[in-house]
């Protein structure tokens, strides 16, 4: 869903308020774990956290005058979307979170290649997504993506 939001607090304000709690947690737990140096940010129409430009001049490949995104959260129509670019350019990472979320949360793992769709509240696995978040630092992402994602 397209929210007309300038910044990221007014995202959260524009959400449904059935979203608002787990969307505000998310970020609560987001934040406190993500290592130092990503932003976050309003990043392609959502919240996101980001490697800024004064970390990587070049942003984004596909729009360098964007900052290279990294994670982001959107509320979507029938579900909750966790999007983390690093289980998309990890393997290893990606095996690891579904072997982790299967072993952790009762409903099956629903997720794309980069995105994890949430679509019951009481099943968000919080700590989970915390400790996804410990995984890479901006340095690390910066390095995978140059190996595995620019062209």
């Amino acid at each position: 869903m397209n929210y007309k939001a300038a910044t990221v607090d007014e995202y959260y304000e524009l959400i449904p308020e059935d979203r608002k709690e787990p969307m505000l947690k998310l970020r609560e737990v987001i934040n406190a774990n993500i290592p130092k140096g990503f932003e976050e940010a309003l990043s392609y129409g959502m919240p996101g956290w980001v490697v800024p430009h004064s970390t990587y001049p070049a942003g984004y490949h596909c729009k360098p005058s964007e900052p290279l995104p990294f994670l982001s959260l959107a509320s979507q129509k029938n579900f909750i979307a966790f999007y983390h670019m690093g289980v998309y350019a990890d393997n290893v990472l990606y095996k690891w979170f579904q072997d982790e979320y299967t072993k952790q949360v009762p409903t099956k793992l629903d997720m794309g290649k980069s995105c994890l769709r949430l679509k019951n509240p009481k099943h968000i696995p919080y700590d989970l997504i915390g400790e996804l978040c410990t995984k890479i630092t901006p340095e690390r992402w910066i390095d995978i993506y140059e190996t595995n994602i620019k062209r």
